[in-house]
């Protein structure tokens, strides 16, 4: 089985365990060898490779919490309107605005599709109190209260598709991040329309509306909804929305359907990240990643289609095709605890760990900062965390590379057998600029740079050079591009930009429209800009070196500067 590597053998000194990062990153900055890696120099308030995507709501919808997100690390902002309508989003994603400006950060909009989703209305919204052993029934008369007894459902074809034995969960996972407030019903038999279950569990519901997902079956609705395409030809267009979440992907041709649809919409550069959660999108996969821009491991409801001990298997299957074609995959509910507590868990740090040494390029954070207690720790924490698989300074032994080099946790990832492994995927002969961007990885390794830049107007650059996981940030240089319909002239760049904020390890610099139209301003005068702002987040120190990736005219070349401040 494919998964992500350490590099770590004996010995390990474990004592560095023990020592803070920012101490011991002072301890050898006298001694530091030509091998040291960006990593090294990361300090507390560094950004990670891996970025934090951020699932905004009633907790964290004002200004002041957005603009302190965004300092916290928040790359992608998430819209789950699967919960709040968008009069509230609209107001969200206004406040959003107001924060970038303020926190002079970019920010990526994701918009979350509703899908194919079954929802109970508790319109009292009274606590509903389910006991274990107690039978209730789900019913499409909506015309009736739900109540412990009774659960209604705006779907009738539901008694059709399911039979006795099988299991629902039913919940609000998004509102409160525990599934004690969740219960697990069987069902015992069908009478017409309706659904006679025994509860599994006991648990109070509370809320307005409670998700009901059952195991295995699959639900006759469209996964692209007429609900979906009201709120996309509405909300999305009015806010030229960058990424596209899927909800409950299940076949390549909802990808498709998907694409036809935003580009009828005008939002043909909006990209479509396929949330694979469900045994039949799984069982789909390459498909759908054929046709995908990026994959959301959705881990709440494959959890449920899966057995347990069976989500970790599925998670570095796809985690590893999605990096041997390098499309971005980003894993959810990793932190669940922290929507009621300050800490995670100790499990839960290790598996934020283990995802990035899986290869995710995001993790996803849900309830935590939906409606959590703590949001900005809850990306803190899992920020820190990402990084000290790239601040914790460890020695380690490269055999295959023949020396002893200095490295840090996302630096614990093997980045060598990572890069071999790729190149293996992808055969010989390579494309050209697959061959170039390859080798940019190599020279930056071999020469110790501390940073790749890449000049890009559509960002594909930049991605091709994440796809061989080189060990340092690459400073993604978007140019505008300036383009016309024969009737008007538009620029185009800043989508562009945002979007790779959800692609690990590159940090997107949008240059100003002036590059674009005037050919007064030298590539060498924005290269020099460029690296003075990854001076400014911490990425580069004078006398740096940094490995150069750009076209021209035809070709893909690769070249190697030195920072100077």
């Amino acid at each position: 089985m494919q998964g992500g590597q350490t590099v770590m053998e004996e010995p390990i000194r474990l004592a560095s365990v023990l020592t803070s990062s920012k101490s011991y990153s002072r301890h050898h900055s006298a001694s530091r060898s030509r091998h040291m890696t960006f990593s090294s120099l990361l300090q507390d308030d560094s950004p990670s490779l891996t970025k934090v995507m951020v699932t905004l709501g009633p907790k964290s919808c004002s200004v002041d919490t957005i603009e302190a997100c965004l300092k916290a690390g928040m790359s992608v902002a998430r819209f789950d309107f699967s919960c709040l309508d968008s009069d509230y989003h609209q107001e969200t994603i206004d406040n959003l605005r107001i924060a970038i400006k303020r926190a002079k950060k970019l920010c990526a909009v994701m918009l979350d599709t509703v899908g194919p989703e079954l929802h109970i209305s508790n319109e009292s919204g009274n606590p509903i109190e389910l006991k274990a052993d107690d039978l209730v029934t789900i019913t499409p008369d909506t015309t009736k209260q739900t109540s412990a007894q009774v659960l209604p459902i705006k779907y009738d074809g539901l008694a059709k598709e399911v039979k006795a034995g099988e299991t629902a969960f039913l919940g609000q996972y998004l509102f409160t991040g525990s599934e004690t407030t969740s219960v697990w019903l069987e069902v015992m038999e069908t009478k017409g329309s309706d659904i006679i279950c025994r509860v599994k569990n006991s648990a109070t519901l509370a809320g307005f509306i409670f998700n009901m997902h059952f195991s295995k079956v699959r639900i006759n609705l469209p996964t692209v909804t007429d609900t979906d395409k009201q709120i996309i030809s509405t909300w999305g267009t009015r806010n030229r929305i960058d990424l596209i979440s899927l909800h409950c992907t299940r076949h390549a041709d909802d990808v498709r359907e998907m694409r036809a649809f935003l580009a009828s919409q005008d939002l043909q550069e909006t990209q479509i990240f396929a949330k694979v959660e469900t045994v039949e999108g799984l069982k789909h996969f390459d498909e759908i990643l054929k046709e995908a821009d990026g994959v959301i491991v959705s881990r709440g409801n494959l959890g449920i289609d899966l057995p347990p001990e069976k989500v970790f298997l599925f998670q570095k299957s796809a985690l590893y095709k999605c990096n041997m074609v390098g499309k971005p995959v980003v894993i959810t509910r990793v932190v669940d605890s922290m929507a009621r507590n300050l800490r995670p868990t100790r499990a839960e740090a290790t598996d934020v760990a283990n995802a990035v040494l899986d290869g995710a390029d995001g993790i996803l954070l849900g309830a935590e900062t939906f409606g959590g207690l703590y949001p900005v720790e809850a990306i803190k924490i899992v920020r820190k965390i990402c990084s000290e698989v790239s601040i914790l300074s460890i020695i380690v032994i490269l055999i295959d590379m023949g020396y002893y080099k200095f490295l840090q946790a996302e630096c614990v990832y093997n980045y060598y057998i990572n890069f071999k492994r790729v190149c293996k995927y992808v055969g010989e002969p390579m494309a050209h600029e697959e061959s170039v961007a390859s080798s940019a990885v190599q020279v930056a390794s071999i020469v110790n740079a501390s940073m790749i830049a890449v000049f890009t107007t559509s960002g594909e650059e930049a991605r091709l050079i994440a796809k061989y996981r080189p060990s340092v940030p690459v400073l993604a240089i978007v140019i505008p591009h300036v383009k016309t319909n024969l009737v008007k002239w538009t620029i185009t760049g800043s989508m562009q930009a945002r979007q790779l904020l959800g692609v690990r390890g590159v940090f997107p610099v949008l240059t100003s429209p002036d590059i674009a139209t005037s050919v007064a301003v030298s590539e060498q005068s924005v290269l020099k800009l460029s690296l003075d702002h990854g001076k400014m987040m911490g990425l580069l120190k004078p006398n740096d070196k940094v490995v150069v990736f750009q076209k021209i005219l035809d070709s893909s070349v690769v070249r190697i500067v030195e920072f100077e401040d």
